[in-house]
């Protein structure tokens, strides 16, 4: 792993900086998630027109750039600098990747070069409060299956063919950019109890029968939707093949394990802001005749934040390097974006509150910004986490804990009953967290 960015990385960089700085103030953003669509248009119009982000990880014959999740990384960092409210986490992060694993080859050449100029904006719903569960980041949507597809119970979206084509009939509560995006990939529940199985399903935003209200967000720069679906038209997401279907849990899984990355990447670049406004005021405010940021007291604390910060971004660049590396095929090891995304997220809450407290007064009022930083984490985790459950998925992954129960019952066999001439104390493999090889509380 080369750790030097190249120099069309670094331009993409500072052009982002440059657009972020301008039109990406605090008043910007709290004018733009007041919009109808939630986001500035003028500004996504050069993002994705001008810049081409929406298709800088597509391929080049689908009018993409044929850059890689990093380079997309990079760009959605400098974007979380300013929380820029944009549809590019779920146009280019959630329905692009999908629509490239498992869209026909007809569908791909029609759709993805409307993506990647950002003429098409697409959405990803999935029924109830288990997307992170559907992308596999919080669990294994294999066996979950039945919590993000709806499962045939209410609350979920059921398919049912009629005539040749699909109709659809449920309700999603939260959808990401749903209540403006042009195209949305619908995950619902088919084949009955006997035939079970999850497909997604392609929805024109203006097809008949389709409702959706924009809800209240805890983060207003999230904006999200609830989609109701009355015998509403949709086409299958790929090819059904005999008894079983496209792939849908391989594809989300691999589209989870690269949003991770972007929002890991987008956390990164949102605390780092957080940080350096707080270390801008604490050296002009003054108290006891002196600036605040020179008491020690605060010296630690924002260095106990910068540290984390960048902690955060190491794992979000190694991330998005291991899933280009490895093509989004690799084991636990090669699948680092729920663990960046759990290390993001932790230093953009800390960055955030730190933030808020030293700031004093003004830091905990609606007119200041360190607010929006707070609820940019929140809002995230509750959408994509919790943290502990993203890290212990990762463990869980990785084989982190396999075996302790028998190294445990070893152990007691070994006390009980020791040979003659053994030593009275067992030595515990590297890696446990405990002298007895447990893992503690």
């Amino acid at each position: 792993m080369d750790a030097a960015l190249t120099a069309e990385q670094d331009e993409i960089r500072r052009t982002l900086r440059e657009i972020v700085t301008k039109r990406c103030g605090p008043d910007d953003v709290k004018a733009a998630v007041r919009t109808p669509a939630g986001y500035d248009a003028g500004l996504w119009a050069a993002l994705a027109g001008q810049l081409g982000l929406p298709g800088l990880a597509l391929p080049e014959r689908y009018g993409g750039t044929g850059c890689g999740t990093l380079e997309l990384a990079l760009a959605c960092e400098e974007l979380g600098q300013g929380l820029a409210p944009s549809p590019l986490i779920a146009t280019a992060g959630l329905a692009a990747p999908l629509l490239l694993a498992l869209g026909v080859p007809g569908r791909r050449a029609e759709l993805l070069p409307r993506v990647a100029t950002g003429e098409l904006t697409a959405a990803l719903a999935v029924p109830g409060a288990a997307l992170a569960t559907a992308l596999g980041l919080v669990g294994d949507n294999q066996a979950h299956r039945d919590d993000w597809s709806g499962g045939g119970r209410a609350g979920g979206v059921q398919a049912r063919t009629a005539d040749g084509t699909w109709r659809l009939y449920g309700q999603v509560d939260q959808v990401l950019d749903g209540h403006s995006a042009e195209l949305l990939l619908v995950a619902a529940h088919t084949g009955g109890f006997a035939r079970s199985r999850a497909l997604l399903f392609l929805v024109r935003g203006d097809a008949p029968g389709l409702v959706r209200v924009r809800q209240t967000a805890l983060d207003e720069t999230r904006p999200r939707a609830r989609l109701e679906l009355r015998d509403v038209a949709g086409e299958l997401l790929g090819e059904a093949e005999a008894g079983t279907g496209p792939d849908v849990g391989a594809a989300l899984t691999d589209t989870g394990e690269r949003v991770a990355v972007l929002l890991a990447a987008e956390a990164v670049g949102a605390a780092d802001r957080a940080l350096a406004r707080t270390v801008s005021y604490v050296k002009e405010r003054e108290q006891f005749g002196r600036a605040i940021g020179s008491f020690q007291a605060v010296k630690h604390r924002l260095a106990d934040v910068y540290v984390r910060v960048q902690a955060a971004r190491s794992a979000a660049y190694y991330a998005a390097w291991a899933a280009d590396a490895h093509g989004g095929d690799g084991g636990g090891a090669e699948r680092a974006g729920g663990l960046a995304l759990a290390q993001g997220l932790e230093a953009l809450r800390t960055a955030a509150a730190e933030a808020v407290q030293l700031h004093g007064g003004i830091g905990f009022t609606w007119e200041h910004d360190a607010h929006l930083y707070l609820k940019r984490a929140s809002g995230d985790e509750l959408l994509f986490g919790p943290v502990h459950r993203l890290r212990a998925h990762a463990a869980e992954r990785a084989g982190v804990f396999a075996g302790e129960g028998a190294d445990r019952a070893e152990g007691a066999a070994a006390a009980s009953a020791p040979e003659r001439g053994a030593p009275a104390v067992r030595v515990v493999g590297a890696g446990r967290g405990r002298p007895d090889g447990g893992a503690g509380r």
